[in-house]
């Protein structure tokens, strides 16, 4: 059993995070479709009902990622995912990704999503270092990364191409000590 194969259900005040399954695809599908969650995001192309509902399906059975489903504690919705993934056990890093589709932004609850995954992360799987992209065209995405106690380490340049424009990546990062820091 590695560290990933226990799906948490993770609360706090504005949301609950709890794992994914098929029957999230609705939402789900519905925030991806949105044009500013499928740019944000920089998500080319489309897949298919069958393969998203096998790939949500099969969430709860991955050993070496988490996948989160982020309910609206207001009206009980999902409003996208939380995701750890890219795990490498030998340096104890991951990398996090989010999607919030337009019925969950605005509020705090991306924050509050990234906060509780990332403190779970680090404080319960024993994680040294998760790190993001985030697209430039995205700085609200940055500012709530940022709250949630990433720093920018360096931007890859030219990352995304979106519609014939060449669109710089910032990677960021959070590292254990400095998440045990700002919880003191």
């Amino acid at each position: 059993m590695t560290e990933f194969a226990h799906k948490p259900t993770l609360t706090g005040d504005l949301v609950v995070l709890r794992p994914v399954d098929e029957g999230d695809y609705d939402a789900l599908a519905a925030a991806m479709a949105d044009p500013d969650v499928t740019r944000l995001t920089g998500s080319h192309g489309e897949i298919g009902e069958e393969k998203a509902r096998q790939w949500y399906r099969t969430r709860k059975y991955q050993t070496d990622r988490l996948d989160l489903a982020i309910v609206d504690k207001a009206s009980g919705e999902v409003v996208g995912e939380a995701v750890l993934n890219d795990w490498d056990p030998d340096n104890q890093s991951c990398n996090f990704r989010i999607l919030i589709g337009p019925a969950g932004q605005g509020r705090g609850l991306g924050t509050e999503a990234t906060r509780l995954i990332v403190g779970y992360g680090i404080e319960q799987i024993g994680l040294h270092r998760i790190s993001l992209g985030v697209y430039a065209f995205n700085p609200r995405a940055q500012r709530a990364y940022e709250k949630a106690g990433f720093t920018v380490e360096g931007v890859l340049r030219d990352a995304l191409l979106w519609d014939g424009e060449w669109v710089d990546e910032m990677v960021m990062s959070v590292v254990a000590q400095d998440w045990k820091a700002a919880a003191e």
